[in-house]
This record gives C-alpha cells, sequence and structure tokens, in this order.
C-alpha cells in the first residue's frame, strides 16, 4: 500500500520485495508491478504506479499515508474486490488475476479475515450471528460454537444475543475482530480500525488485536495514521501519490 517514484520503482520495490521475503517464510502476500488506472475525463488517471512487495507469513505490516495515497485501493486490489489495470497480486500461491468474481469471494473467505473503521456489522444480526455469518458461509459444522467462543475471547461472552444499535463503538469493533479471526485466516486486513474510537477505547482494542494476532500468528496488513500503531508492526510501508516505500 505504498508507491515510488516512477523511475525508482524497479529499484525500491525490489528492495521492499527482498525484504519482506526475507528469503526465509512463505510469502502470504505477493504484488508485483501492480498498476490501477481510472478514467479522468478521457484521460488516464493513475491511482498505483507499478508496486511491488511481498509480505511473509506471520508477519505484521503498516501501511500509512496521507488521504488519497492510495492506500485503500490497494486493499481493496489486495483483497480482490477490484482488479489491477496490469500487474498482479498473488495471495498464498493464488494469482488473483486468474481467477473470476465468484472464484475469489470463495478465495477470502477461505483465507482472508476483515477489520473495518466502520465495523460493517449487519444491523439485522446479533453479535453472536454476525460471527457465526462468516462460518457458516464457509460451511463450517460448529459455527454456533465457534463465534462463542470467540465472542468470550474478545469479552463479550456476555453480549452474544444483542444487536449493534446497543453495543457501543468499542463493543462493535471487539464483535468486528471476533468475526476477523473466528474462520481461522490466514491474513487480516485492518483498515483504519481505530478511526471511530475515543483514544482509550481505540488503545485496547489494537492491544486486544495485536495479542490475538500474536496468539493465531496470522499474517497482519494494517492501515493506520497513528504512527504509534504503526510503530507494533514489525514493518510498515509509506505510501505517497500511489508509490511505495518501506521505512526502516
Amino acid at each position: 500500500m505504498t508507491e515510488i517514484a516512477a523511475e525508482a520503482v524497479d529499484g525500491v520495490n525490489e528492495t521492499v520485495g527482498e525484504k519482506a521475503s526475507g528469503g526465509a517464510a512463505e510469502a502470504v502476500v505477493e504484488v508485483s508491478r501492480l498498476l490501477k488506472q481510472v478514467d479522468n475525463g478521457g484521460e488516464a488517471l493513475t491511482i498505483l504506479h507499478e508496486i511491488s512487495f511481498a509480505v511473509a507469513a506471520g508477519e505484521t505490516v503498516a501501511v500509512v499515508g496521507a488521504s488519497g495515497s492510495g492506500k485503500s485501493t490497494l486493499l481493496g486490489l489486495l483483497a480482490g474486490l477490484d482488479l489491477p489495470s496490469s500487474g498482479s497480486v498473488t495471495l498464498a500461491g493464488e494469482n488473483l488475476a486468474g481467477l473470476d468474481e465468484d472464484a475469489r469471494a470463495v478465495l477470502r473467505g477461505r483465507l482472508l479475515g476483515f477489520v473495518f473503521q466502520s465495523f460493517q456489522l449487519l444491523p439485522s444480526l446479533t453479535a453472536l450471528e454476525n460471527v457465526m455469518l462468516p462460518l457458516e458461509l464457509a460451511a463450517m459444522p460448529d459455527a454456533r460454537a465457534r463465534a462463542e467462543h470467540w465472542l468470550q475471547r474478545v469479552g463479550l461472552g456476555h453480549r452474544l444475543r444483542h444487536y449493534p444499535k446497543h453495543l457501543s463503538g468499542g463493543e462493535q469493533q471487539r464483535v468486528a475482530l471476533a468475526r476477523a479471526f473466528a474462520p481461522n485466516p490466514r491474513l487480516v486486513l485492518a483498515d483504519e480500525p481505530t478511526g471511530n474510537l475515543d483514544a482509550a477505547t481505540g488503545h485496547q482494542i489494537i492491544e486486544l488485536m495485536f495479542a490475538i494476532n500474536a496468539e493465531r500468528g496470522t499474517t497482519l496488513i494494517l492501515v493506520t495514521h497513528d504512527d504509534e500503531i504503526a510503530a507494533r508492526c514489525a514493518r510498515r510501508l509509506h505510501m505517497h501519490a500511489g508509490r511505495i516505500e518501506e521505512i526502516a
């Protein structure tokens, strides 16, 4: 989720990729020369400039940068919710370009967990039902027991049957964490997970997310404007105007 100067794409991006893999752990995410352009009144507007990087299994990576730098676009491409103009995204060995929309949805259900700034809970479902939903879609036979376990893990065992409107912002984000980690994903994408929370609640959510992530050994890519949160990650990628560089 970061960008590099036009001429420096090859050099800097290759360095980023090398640091990501380190020749050791398997790459869960591989991004190669990813270009995203949109039509802007008959002219091509470049959102991402042929960025490349890799993220190894179990790594925690923060993506930082100003609004409009391309972070959200990159997240959408990593999740297969959008397709690049050129280049490729490979998740756990699966090139998203070779999959149709239905196959990408299946891959998301199998590999990915999501944590959103605005929680994205379904208002007509209880906390328990929100966590059960991705488990049921994945045809897991123990969906209810697993969902109950994860709500207990995030401290909401007493709120199983409450609807989102009856939960505080921090409680809603705890439900979202349970929903993200319950299917045992290989990769969690978190987009400004504390953006709608006060400082104290946000700190609690970050502590909980990193604790769960460490327990599970999940790969985490976190978009944030908060330097303190970014510093919790093993790596930081900085995006500027659709280009990417690694912060030492």
